[in-house]
């Protein structure tokens, strides 16, 4: 077999457009054996947290250790990501993430594909992260509006020991709602399906590749349940036609794929454990948690046209557990043997953290008690952190009212002091604090859609000063302040620019003639109100059931109480219209 170098996927191409040798097939009745190692969803974890734990100078040394084992076993290795490098960690979101790019440059990424996250910034932005980036960034269903014409690279072919492998990138389309749709004016993110089936017949045209990888940012639907979300990985293998993918990488779930049995996985999965990939329609689908915590590592053979799955595991990058020693104090265990970290990594990485953590160490108040910030608490019911971030942006705005998706809540606030880079990693996206005008009229129809948005999907809002009742259609009993709502009396909402913008498919408002953007950002505002408030006390932002959601059997319920209610009064409407001039007149004897 031809040996080529470790180059990024443009010189691959060029050399597999001109190089004969390279372009023809696996060679019949021969096996071939390749590796998929991966990761997904990293969020600016460049640096190990304080523990020690994952970090890009650990995963270096993983990586080029499982690197040299394929490579001693005779197969040939990929190193793939499946998107959301950017956004959540402050000392990467302060500089672009230049140094988890940078980072992956060193540890020998092959391909990345695009998440909703690399849309958070600008479109500038991202294309001075691919100059940065020494492998492709993939998507293969991103389109400009206006010519029609793919936004990025939809796939790049690699050759491994004479096996021709295509990875082709693949973006959740809910991005359009998910990123900050001012920025997205004239990007379209099209129906991955399609766009595979598309994508898949032009590589079997022109590349004729051995194996088909999909690297993807949709998401684990387990068994094809996706709820709100948009369809997944699951759903993508079932939909098309068998054997027009071969093996799918995927991201945005943070799930750590692994099957207890048929379409159903491992739930709350622990470092060491076996893990087996599901396997939809013939596809294999694999996904590594998040934040470089696991390296994924599938080894396969390939034959005649056949894929075998040899075995998989999932690696963890210095996960630790936490005991109780016997003198009362705390030691943190790794699961595994310790991986050491790379002297050249850290030597590349150590200035960028430092030039970051001089802005951002810097103390801003204290809490007494847990702010409540995790995705299954945001996306799912009111807490206390909603409710501090709104009252900040109501007084900041001097509004009536607040209203925010929870997918805008990253994090939660521990007891103690808060640093600056608290309340990034809390917001860092980066909004600003709007507000608008609204009569109660417009409120009511406002409150319809944003209050019935799914629980578990970005776009569960978090309500200050609002107490109502929602029915996953409607909303009835709706108080402002603690007062009912009047359709003709003025309200001021806050809010922030990203759902304003009709962003996590809240109702636009920034077109609106009350709308007013205040400029400030919504971290510095936080800010500012921890500045005045501290310490804050956890108790004093408990919700106290304002939001009601009717279940499908309490709204079951009241609708037959309230078809009994009407059966009863019938007699009466029944004789009123017998003798329309009134009860009284009829019962004259």
């Amino acid at each position: 077999a031809l040996l080529i170098p470790r180059w990024s996927g443009k010189g691959i191409a060029l050399l597999l457009a001109l190089t004969p040798m390279l372009s023809q097939a696996a060679v019949p009745d021969r096996t071939y054996r390749f590796s998929l190692l991966h990761t997904n969803d990293e969020h600016g974890h460049f640096w190990f947290n304080e523990q020690g734990e994952y970090g890009l100078a650990a995963q270096k040394t993983l990586m080029d250790t499982l690197r040299y084992d394929v490579q001693a076993k005779g197969g040939g290795a990929l190193i793939l990501s499946a998107g959301d490098v950017n956004t959540g960690v402050p000392e990467s979101d302060e500089l672009d993430a230049e140094p988890d790019i940078r980072g992956m440059n060193l540890i020998g990424y092959d391909a990345m594909a695009l998440g909703n996250h690399e849309f958070d910034k600008p479109l500038d932005i991202l294309r001075k992260q691919e100059k940065w980036a020494k492998f492709p960034f993939l998507a293969a269903n991103v389109y400009q509006k206006s010519s029609g014409q793919r936004l990025f690279k939809p796939w790049a072919v690699f050759n491994r020991m004479g096996l021709k492998i295509a990875v082709l990138g693949l973006i959740t389309p809910q991005t359009a709602q998910l990123a900050n749709p001012a920025a997205l004016k004239d990007i379209e993110f099209r129906d991955p399906i399609s766009e595979t089936e598309k994508a898949v017949a032009e590589l079997r045209a022109t590349e004729k590749p051995d194996v088909i990888v999909a690297l993807t940012h949709l998401g684990y639907d387990e068994d094809g349940k996706h709820g709100s979300n948009a369809p997944g990985d699951v759903t993508l293998a079932r939909s098309l036609p068998k054997g027009t993918l071969d093996l799918i990488v995927g991201g945005h779930s943070h799930d750590a794929v692994c099957m207890e049995k048929e379409n159903v996985s491992v739930k709350n999965y622990q470092p060491g454990q076996p893990c087996q990939p599901d396997q939809q329609n013939g596809v294999w689908i694999m996904q590594a948690d998040k934040w470089g915590k696991y390296v994924g590592r599938g080894d396969f053979t390939y034959r005649n046209g056949e894929i075998t799955l040899a075995s998989y595991q999932l690696v963890p990058v210095n996960l630790k557990h936490k005991i109780n020693n016997m003198d009362g104090s705390e030691s943190w265990l790794t699961w595994q043997e310790e991986i050491p970290k790379n002297t050249a990594m850290m030597k590349l990485l150590t200035p960028y953290q430092k030039r970051a953590d001089a802005k951002l160490i810097v103390n801003v108040g204290s809490t007494e008690g847990v702010f409540e910030g995790e995705n299954d608490k945001v996306r799912a019911e009111q807490t206390n952190l909603g409710q501090l971030i709104l009252r900040a942006q109501m007084a900041h705005a001097k509004a009536d009212f607040g209203v925010m998706s929870g997918g805008g809540i990253r994090t939660s606030l521990k007891p103690g002091k808060i640093s600056w880079r608290d309340l990034l990693q809390v917001q860092p996206f980066g909004n600003q604090v709007v507000s608008v005008t609204l009569t109660g009229a417009e409120i009511k129809k406002y409150l319809a859609v944003v209050a019935n948005i799914k629980p578990n999907s970005g776009g569960y809002a978090q309500f200050s000063n609002v107490s109502l009742v929602a029915d996953g259609k409607s909303v009835s009993e709706v108080r402002i302040k603690g007062q009912p709502i009047d359709d003709k009396q003025s309200y001021r909402m806050a809010t922030n620019s990203f759902n304003a913008a009709g962003g996590d498919g809240y109702p636009r408002l920034d077109n609106h003639a009350g709308y007013v953007n205040s400029g400030d950002v919504d971290a510095e505002v936080l800010r500012n109100w921890f500045k005045t408030h501290s310490p804050l006390k956890a108790s004093d932002y408990a919700t106290k059931g304002e939001i009601i959601h009717l279940t499908e059997a309490e709204i079951k319920a009241r609708d037959e109480a309230a078809e009994k209610s009407r059966k009863r009064n019938y007699p009466q409407m029944f004789l009123a219209w017998i003798w329309p001039w009134g009860r009284e007149t009829a019962n004259v004897q």
